[in-house]
């Protein structure tokens, strides 16, 4: 018998490969790490006492229970938009669908303070359907229903996203067997579609919610950035730091900090387990 290894390391890419991730680390350090320990360390600069009166400060918990309040009303809406257009995508051909994949995409090419603008000349006083709205005595710019508008638009292609690739990979093989077997369009959803899609959603819906807890620019624009009224947190943060309060300023950013590195945690694990999902998929679909 041969005492010889099954299988053979190359030695001669081991030094090129080491650079290359020893400059990823070195990069990701510099870009991601510095930051995050740069405003840990900022934020107690000027004491424990001074970080803790700044987060349990009224406007600064008013701008992080607004800031909840946006993705608890946004993230649900996209949801449904998002199971909606890529049910429709994926399993009809209609006229119009390339449309409603471009139209999708819209957000992703728009910068948000152009969009913010967008908001403006249609909802605005004189916008579009200003004089409309001041007729019913209704006020949307500068109120926290625009904050809920411009979020709604800005993140509105994250859950599509996601499903639409993987729905296309499923196929539909399983739907239409249990539609032959005599299931209803709303049972073979909930009982086919939605357990192949669940983890994928959740994906979506992470990412989605990331984006409108920090979002800034289209927020700005159409909120007006009241102090305790309609400022959201990354609204707060920037208040603070042109009031000179640099260490408030800090104190404020590690609560957004922490909401992203929790956000960061789950959209790691629920991507491992949609790339399987992914893979299964793409193996059922092979044999």
């Amino acid at each position: 018998m041969s005492t010889r290894p099954l299988h053979r390391v190359p030695v001669t890419g081991r030094p090129a490969a080491m650079l290359l991730v020893g400059t990823g680390m070195l990069l990701a350090a510099l870009v991601l790490v510095a930051p995050i320990l740069a405003i840990a360390v900022n934020a107690f600069g000027a004491g424990v006492g001074h970080y803790l009166a700044t987060v349990t400060h009224p406007d600064t918990l008013h701008a992080i229970g607004l800031t909840v309040l946006t993705a608890i009303v946004v993230v649900p809406v996209n949801i449904a938009f998002g199971v909606c257009a890529a049910w429709a995508i994926c399993r009809f051909r209609f006229p119009g669908r390339k449309l409603l994949i471009a139209v999708i995409e819209v957000p992703f090419s728009v910068s948000p303070v152009v969009a913010g603008v967008a908001y403006l000349f249609v909802y605005g006083d004189q916008g579009l359907f200003g004089d409309a709205l001041a007729a019913m005595d209704v006020q949307v710019m500068f109120t926290v229903w625009a904050i809920f508008l411009v979020s709604l638009f800005v993140t509105s292609p994250y859950v599509a996203r996601e499903l639409i690739p993987l729905m296309q990979v499923q196929g539909s093989e399983g739907e239409e067997a249990a539609i032959s077997l005599g299931a209803s369009g709303l049972r073979t959803f909930l009982h086919v579609t939605l357990p192949n899609i669940k983890w994928g959603l959740l994906y979506g819906a992470i990412l989605c919610n990331a984006r409108v807890m920090g979002e800034f620019g289209a927020v700005s624009v159409v909120s007006g950035n009241i102090r305790g009224q309609t400022n959201t947190l990354p609204l707060h943060i920037e208040l603070l730091y042109h009031d000179y309060n640099t260490a408030g300023a800090f104190a404020a950013a590690t609560t957004l900090a922490v909401l992203a590195v929790l956000t960061l945690v789950v959209k790691t694990t629920i991507e491992r387990r949609t790339a399987a999902l992914r893979r299964e998929a793409m193996e059922d679909g092979a044999a």
